[in-house]
C-alpha cells in the first residue's frame, strides 16, 4: 500500500487515496499503452522531477483525470475532500471513493480466498497460478527493478500458504509454484550479479521441485544452474548441471530437453572443446521431436520455457568462442538477430537480444568487419542501465575481449571505450 505520509504533490496524493502499491500504478499505467518505470514515477510524485513525454502527461491525465500541470503541483491538504477520479476497467471515470472502496473489498476477498484455515479453493490456487505466470511471462520483457517488488511478494505469498494448513492435493501445485518462483529469483540473483545468492534460491527451488515430484521442474532448474555458473565464469560447473538435467528432461518431455543441451554446448564451447560442443547442438536440435505439448511449466510462458529463438541465440553465443565455427557461428547470430526484431513476438527478450547481437558482433571481429561489428553491438551500448543485466554486460565484455585479442585493437579505440563506459554502470547501480 502506499504509505500514509503527507504527499508532496497532488499526484502523490491521488496514488495515496487510491490505496495502491507504485508497482501497481506502473503496471496500470503500462496496460493503457504508457512507458514509466517506478523510480521515475516515485520522483514525480515527490516532486523531485517535473519533465515528462507527451506519451506520459496524457497517460496520467487519463489515468487521474487531471492536467499533468496540476498533477505535479504541490499537495494542499485542504483538498483532501475532493473526489479522486480514475479510470475504471472500460474507460468509465469513477470517484476515487468508489475505486478505493472497491480496492479494499477486493483485497480482502483476495486474503479470504488465500488464508482460509480449511485451505485453498479451487478459485484462490487459478489466483496463485495468475500471479506467477504473470511474473514469468513479465521477466524476459520488462526491466527487473518493475517486477523485482512483485516476485518477492509472489514467492513470499506461496511459502506463506505452504506454512498453513492446505488439502493435500494442492501441496503439490503449491510446491510447484514455489519452485517456479525460486527459479525466477535465482534468475534475478544472476541479472543482479550475485551467483552466490542465485544457487541458494536454486537449490529451493530444486528442494520445491522434489516435494512436487515434477521432472519438467526440476530439470528447468538445473538449466539455470547451468546458466548461473556459465555466467559466474565456472563452465565445468555449468556442463555438470547440465548433464545432471538431462535425466529429468527426457521424462518431463518438456522443452528443457532442448533448452539442457545447448546451455552445455555454450559451457563446452567456454571450455574451447569445439567436438563437444557441436555435439551438443546436435542433441538439442533433435530433442525438439520429444518435445510434448501441455507440459505445465512450458505452459506458463516467458521465461519457463525454451523456443526457437533463444536456441538460435544459445548456439551463437556458443560458437563465437569458437575460431574454426566462424561461418556458422555468423549464420547463427544473423539468425538470432532477425529472430529478435519484432518486440512484440511472444518469445522476445530484451537480455537474448543483446546477446544476440553481441555474438553477431564477435563474429564480425573474427571476419575483420571493425565497422560492422560496431554496428552490431550499438543496439546493446543503447540499452538505459535498467536492462544491463548481468548477462547483457558479460557478453559486452566479449565484445571487447574479441577486440583486444584482434590484433586491430588501436583502430577500434573508440568502440573500445564506449564498451567499457557502458560495462561500468550496470543494473547493479540503478537507483531503486
Amino acid at each position: 500500500m502506499a504509505g500514509r505520509y503527507t504527499p508532496k504533490t497532488v499526484l502523490a496524493h491521488l496514488i495515496q487515496r487510491r490505496n495502491q502499491t507504485y508497482s501497481e500504478i506502473v503496471a496500470e499505467f503500462v496496460e493503457l499503452g504508457g512507458t514509466i518505470t517506478e523510480r521515475h514515477l516515485r520522483r514525480l510524485a515527490s516532486g523531485e522531477r517535473a519533465g515528462t513525454t507527451p506519451q506520459t502527461r496524457r497517460t496520467l491525465q487519463r489515468m487521474f483525470g487531471k492536467p499533468v500541470e496540476e498533477l505535479l503541483a504541490p499537495y494542499v491538504p485542504e483538498q483532501a475532500g475532493q473526489v479522486v477520479p480514475v479510470t475504471a476497467a472500460g474507460g468509465r471515470i469513477t470517484t476515487g471513493n468508489e475505486m478505493e472502496v472497491l480496492d479494499m473489498a477486493a483485497s480482502r476477498a483476495r486474503a479470504f480466498a488465500l488464508a482460509a484455515q480449511t485451505g485453498l479453493g479451487s478459485e484462490a490456487m487459478e489466483q496463485v497460478y495468475d500471479d506467477v505466470r504473470h511474473v514469468a511471462k513479465a521477466y524476459p520483457q520488462r526491466p527487473l527493478p518493475e517486477i523485482l517488488g512483485q516476485l518477492v511478494e509472489t514467492q513470499d505469498l506461496v511459502f506463506a500458504l505452504l506454512e498453513s494448513r492446505q488439502r493435500p492435493e494442492h501441496l503439490r501445485q503449491l510446491y510447484f509454484l514455489g519452485g517456479v518462483t525460486g527459479g525466477l529469483l535465482a534468475k534475478a540473483s544472476h541479472d543482479l550479479g550475485n551467483p552466490h545468492a542465485a544457487l541458494t534460491q536454486a537449490r529451493t527451488a530444486f528442494l520445491c521441485a522434489d516435494n512436487a515430484d515434477h521432472h519438467g521442474l526440476r530439470a528447468w532448474v538445473r538449466g539455470l544452474q547451468s546458466l548461473v555458473s556459465y555466467w559466474a565464469g565456472n563452465p565445468h560447473d555449468s556442463v555438470r548441471y547440465a548433464q545432471l538435467g538431462a535425466g529429468y528432461a527426457e521424462q518431463a518431455n518438456s522443452t528443457t530437453s532442448v533448452w539442457l543441451p545447448v546451455s552445455e554446448a555454450r559451457a563446452w564451447a567456454a571450455l574451447g572443446n569445439a567436438d563437444a560442443t557441436r555435439a551438443a547442438l546436435e542433441r538439442a536440435e533433435n530433442a525438439w521431436s520429444t518435445v510434448v505439448e501441455g507440459d505445465d511449466l512450458d505452459e506458463m510462458g516467458g521465461l519457463c520455457t525454451f523456443g526457437r529463438n533463444r536456441q538460435l541465440y544459445y548456439a551463437a553465443d556458443a560458437l563465437a568462442w569458437l575460431p574454426g565455427e566462424r561461418e556458422t557461428a555468423e549464420r547463427y547470430s544473423h539468425q538470432a538477430v532477425d529472430a529478435y526484431t519484432d518486440q512484440s513476438h511472444p518469445e522476445w527478450a530484451f537480455g537474448d537480444a543483446a546477446g544476440s547481437h553481441a555474438a553477431m558482433a564477435i563474429t564480425r571481429i573474427a571476419n575483420g568487419e571493425l565497422d560492422g561489428a560496431a554496428d552490431a553491438i550499438a543496439p546493446v551500448l543503447g540499452l538505459p542501465t535498467e536492462r544491463r543485466i548481468n548477462g547483457v554486460v558479460h557478453s559486452a565484455r566479449r565484445v571487447h575481449q574479441a577486440l583486444r585479442q584482434s590484433g586491430r585493437a588501436d583502430d577500434a579505440r573508440d568502440l573500445q571505450e564506449e564498451i567499457e563506459l557502458f560495462t561500468r554502470t550496470p543494473m547493479q547501480t540503478y537507483p531503486r
